[in-house]
């Protein structure tokens, strides 16, 4: 997927600049320049207010940098690990943080050295074909009417989460092929909204936001929960993988059993038989053949990996051991080479990015200005009961997240700062730090841009930006209630909701 996105990107920008009147340029450029001065405004403001009394005297200043990295990555008018890397070079070259013992403190980070491995771990799948054998499997199974279908994607999608942080590219490298091929099959294209109305659109945005379902399920399933799981762990929360998918499993199965019928229902397609799906995907199935000697290992190593992930902490061995464990023997075993990890540029795109702010937002913790920021939440939602206090926290950390284009960034702006809140709050500690972990996976599907995945899906061409707002919302209700229903009474039974 990633490739023939690459390959395809010159051309699309030479069509582009022969499609475009001249003016386009000034236009792009004058935007930038909105941009950049709207990012320097907010910082260079936020660094000249006075340090309130219990901040550090470079917190306001480690604030200013942070909240000009985090607008980067939102308004993002250069790549995000060049935001990233402008950010740290602020930081440093002012003294907000020192290079030696603070700026790169967050490159020696394990839980950004799992979402990296796991980047590799999910190349298998691509690599060997047993992501997209996985599919058609299903495919061959459920696939004999639209709705089938989306089930069909939506267990995919499960069964790859465990060990695919990148939800971009479980989403967009393994399953949108397969809807874009099924979509063609049956005459579902995106010229028309009549066309892309048949099939086509509606298998999409069901996956999109059935892939925030599943990236909720798992700590490994989505690269911004082990950041949450390790603000988490700050405040003395021990959320293990094991914890995290029994926590997340009631909710996150009838969620999954519940969306694709709920956005046949709101967004149904017109064609809702299609009998020809399963043979199609039987002569792929064929042209495949039965499982290679790369693909055996394959599924292997994932079995492995999820025995260590679930029982690695009894044994004494870390998530993050255990991810490179699995890559070492893909790497002996030649599934992946060097070759393969050196060109996904996406996973060190992702340590350079999530390093620096991780790096960034533990210095924020140092200078206390989390604590600080922290009591002002909590203070705005004192005297409330802490059902009440928390269910406008988490309402709250959802729809700012029409602020953000990445699950990510907001996990690492606010998590910490919502999660003191909530506890301030009287919120039992495990409860809060399990749903605004949850939450932050759920955000994905409310807006186009609101994650990789939606960006993927969206530039499909089968979409409007209205329709996607409206489902986008509705989408979310529905998360908001399942989870918050089945979700709070199953953390109750676990004994999660003890304060």
């Amino acid at each position: 997927m990633s490739q023939s996105s690459s390959t395809s990107e010159p051309d699309a920008t030479a069509r582009n600049e022969q499609s475009q009147p001249p003016e386009k340029p000034k236009q792009t450029n004058t935007v930038l320049i909105v941009k950049v001065a709207v990012i320097l405004a907010i910082t260079i403001a936020i660094w000249f207010i006075p340090v309130p009394p219990g901040v550090e005297p470079r917190g306001m200043h480690m604030l200013a940098i942070f909240a000009g990295t985090i607008l980067g990555l939102i308004f993002q008018p250069l790549p995000t690990p060049s935001v990233a890397l402008i950010g740290l070079g602020a930081a440093m070259i002012t003294g907000t943080m020192n290079a030696k013992e603070e700026a790169l403190k967050g490159f020696g980070n394990d839980s950004i050295w799992i979402i990296v491995a796991a980047f590799f771990i999910a190349d298998g799948f691509l690599i060997t074909g047993l992501g997209k054998r996985i599919a058609l499997l299903f495919v061959r199974m459920l696939g004999k009417s639209s709705l089938g279908l989306s089930y069909g994607m939506a267990i995919t999608d499960l069964v790859l989460a465990p060990a695919t942080p990148s939800n971009t590219a479980r989403a967009g490298g393994v399953i949108y092929p397969i809807i874009r091929s099924l979509a063609e099959v049956n005459g579902s294209t995106n010229e028309t909204p009549e066309k892309r109305r048949k099939l086509g659109s509606y298998l999409l945005m069901t996956e999109a936001q059935v892939n925030t379902i599943t990236a909720a399920m798992f700590v490994t399933a989505m690269a911004g929960n082990p950041l949450a799981q390790k603000f988490a762990q700050e405040k003395g929360l021990h959320l293990d993988w094991g914890t995290w998918a029994l926590a997340a499993l009631a909710p996150g199965l009838i969620a999954l059993a519940i969306m694709p019928w709920f956005i046949s229902k709101v967004y149904p397609p017109t064609i809702k038989h299609t009998p020809d799906a399963p043979d199609h995907a039987r002569k792929e199935l064929a042209e495949m053949g039965p499982l290679s000697v790369p693909e055996w290992i394959m599924l292997g190593t994932f079995v492995l990996l999820l025995a260590l992930w679930i029982g690695g902490t009894s044994w004494g061995i870390s998530a993050t051991s255990a991810a490179f464990f699995g890559i070492a023997i893909l790497l002996v075993t030649k599934v992946l080479t060097w070759k393969d990890m050196a060109n996904n540029s996406s996973a060190w795109s992702t340590l350079i990015f999530f390093a620096v702010l991780v790096g960034m937002a533990d210095q924020l913790k140092k200078l206390k200005v989390v604590e600080w920021v922290g009591d002002r939440a909590a203070h705005s939602v004192a005297g409330m009961s802490w059902p009440l206090a928390f269910g406008i926290l988490i309402l709250v950390y959802f729809y700012i997240h029409y602020m953000f284009a990445s699950n990510t960034a907001q996990i690492v702006a606010l998590y910490a700062v919502f999660l003191g809140a909530a506890i301030s709050a009287g919120t039992p500690p495990m409860f809060a730090a399990l749903f605004l972990g949850f939450t932050g996976n759920l955000i994905g599907g409310i807006t186009h841009y609101a994650s990789g995945p939606a960006g993927v899906y969206y530039g499909s061409g089968y979409f409007s930006v209205g329709e996607w707002f409206k489902l986008g919302f509705l989408s979310s209700l529905v998360n908001i209630i399942i989870w918050g229903v089945v979700g709070t009474a199953w953390l109750f039974a676990l004994g999660y909701a003890t304060p």
